[in-house]
């Protein structure tokens, strides 16, 4: 069975939306020497082992067209990584130093679920074909998650979202840090666990506890709540896995360094998101993957960093 349509919109399936300028943003300038708060971001990064390990699912649940099998030895070197996603008081940091203007700035919208729009935004804001729960919100962007009149002031401490591929980046390269490779990612993800789905075991629910922000309910018109959240969690929510990372699946979409395809545009995203259910898009599991173009941003897609061992 082909997989579910991508569970992020893509840029380009708006960019007929009036009003958008289609200019890339200016790159950033030249990272400040010793900035205290590119030093700050580069901290406290978890320092990984490597090693082998099996990569990859087999999954009767998964999506082989995305590529997520077979099971295979893979070989990762040792590496660091952040404990959480980028927050948005870290990436507050990096804007400032900078002056950053991320894509989703520059073009005028990004992607938000239609469910936390009010009524009268709801109605201009185009949506997705095939996906009619996003839509392209003018004005949209990390500042201000859920369009015009919205702030992320209550959410120092939740993943930054609206970022690109591109975005993702330029923070990489004033931190000193770097996108992690999609082995990296599940070699992290799964936390000492070999061929589990989840980074905590192969029970969604173990004893009846929520490990991780996804849809509960009725996708996409109600969603419970039962884990605590409606939209993005804190970045330390929830209990760590084995290495430390918090959150690698649900909350959140992850961009990774790497190509979805040796050939082509679009690049890894990992962990599936706050809007990932069973019924839809089961892609909250440690093996999972999808793709996005690298200019695209929505309200779930973040990113999380890492770095070479020196020692």
């Amino acid at each position: 069975m082909p997989p579910k349509p991508c569970c992020t919109p893509v840029r380009e399936a708006a960019v007929t939306l009036p009003a958008i300028t289609l200019t890339a943003p200016a790159p950033p300038g030249p990272r400040p020497r010793a900035d205290p708060a590119a030093v700050r971001a580069a901290r406290g990064l978890l320092d990984l082992p490597g090693g082998r390990f099996l990569m990859g699912t087999e999954d009767a649940d998964g999506f082989p067209a995305d590529g997520e099998g077979p099971v295979r030895e893979a070989v990762v070197g040792a590496f660091r990584i952040a404990p959480t996603t980028v927050t948005n008081a870290q990436f507050a940091s990096f804007v400032k130093a900078t002056g950053h203007v991320t894509e989703a700035e520059s073009f005028g919208f990004s992607f938000v679920f239609a469910g936390f729009l009010d009524a009268e935004l709801a109605a201009v804001s185009p949506a997705v074909a095939g996906t009619p729960w996003w839509r392209a919100v003018s004005g949209a962007d990390w500042r201000r998650p859920e369009g015009p009149g919205t702030s992320f002031s209550a959410r120092q401490d939740h993943p930054v979202v609206h970022v690109s591929w591109n975005d993702a980046q330029a923070y990489c390269a004033w931190s000193g840090t770097r996108l992690p490779t999609e082995t990296e990612w599940e070699y992290a993800a799964r936390g000492g666990l070999e061929g589990r789905r989840y980074p905590w075991g192969d029970e969604l629910r173990p004893d009846g506890r929520y490990m991780c922000n996804i849809w509960n309910g009725d996708f996409p018109r109600h969603n419970t709540r039962a884990d605590g959240y409606a939209g993005t969690a804190p970045a330390k929510s929830f209990r760590p896995n084995g290495y430390g990372l918090h959150n690698t699946v649900g909350n959140v979409w992850e961009w990774c360094a790497d190509r979805f395809a040796p050939a082509g545009p679009e690049r890894s995203m990992r962990g599936g998101s706050h809007m990932c259910h069973d019924s839809y898009c089961n892609r909250y599991r440690v093996a999972a993957r999808t793709r996005n173009t690298p200019d695209s941003s929505s309200g779930n897609i973040g990113f999380r960093v890492a770095g070479s061992r020196t020692a």
